[in-house]
């Protein structure tokens, strides 16, 4: 049974020698699991848990810069022979994941070509993505930004119901709190989420789809191209 879909692009021959290799893991909520800067002891894939990638600014400022969920891997400095991590990998949304030791990863990597050429194409992908998320919080209005990283958190979530509060919202958008509140507000009115204490539960998703900006679908679009076609 394929549990991440990154994996599920290679063939069994393939795939079946790093899986055995892998041990099944639970994924805390707000855990970290490598800071930035330190030497990356583990790959994650993760199953139904995802991870927030974030970069540490000068004055404990922090910007978060992408999301890893089933579609991707936690640790791909290592495919470049980097074992330093270039930010910091934090839980987002709990549960189970595939962990992989840092040195059993960089030895089934030069052992399997067909691995190597996977995660040059998903690391392409992250490329744009970031590049991408450096011209959106630069040009796009918050309202859409907003949407468009609780599209990002929903597609990697086990349901509609993602445990997202303002403070981390605010935190992942790199914006001021009663920024996130009159964002949120603004979709809230529109009837496309809900929200308690921590709690944001997508209602509408074709709606906050129409609400998100052009990234959203670029990003879509730009991991279809790179790894599914």
């Amino acid at each position: 049974m394929i549990t991440n879909s990154l994996l599920g692009f290679l063939s069994r021959a393939h795939r079946q020698p790093l899986l055995a290799q892998c041990e099944q893991v639970d994924l805390v909520e707000s855990t970290v699991l490598c800071e930035q800067g330190e030497r990356v002891r583990y790959v994650y894939f993760p199953i139904d848990s995802f991870i927030s990638l974030i970069t540490l600014i000068d004055a404990g400022c922090a910007f978060e810069t992408g999301l890893v969920g089933a579609e991707g891997m936690q640790g791909i400095s290592l495919a470049l022979g980097i074992a330093i991590a270039p930010q910091r990998a934090l839980v987002q949304g709990a549960g189970s994941a595939l962990r992989l030791p840092a040195v059993a990863f960089r030895r089934e990597l030069a052992q399997n070509p067909s691995l190597r050429n996977l995660l040059n194409r998903y690391l392409h992908v992250l490329m744009c993505e970031l590049a991408q998320t450096g011209a959106c919080t630069r040009f796009h209005h918050i309202d859409a930004r907003l949407a468009r990283w609780l599209l990002m958190s929903h597609d990697r979530a086990s349901g509609d119901e993602i445990h997202l509060t303002h403070e981390f919202l605010a935190y992942m958008l790199g914006v001021r709190r009663v920024g996130i509140t009159t964002a949120a507000s603004q979709l809230k009115a529109r009837n496309l989420i809900s929200y308690t204490r921590g709690m944001i539960t997508i209602r509408d998703r074709a709606g906050l789809e129409a609400a998100s900006c052009s990234c959203y679908r670029v990003g879509r679009d730009t991991y279809a191209r790179a790894l599914g076609g």
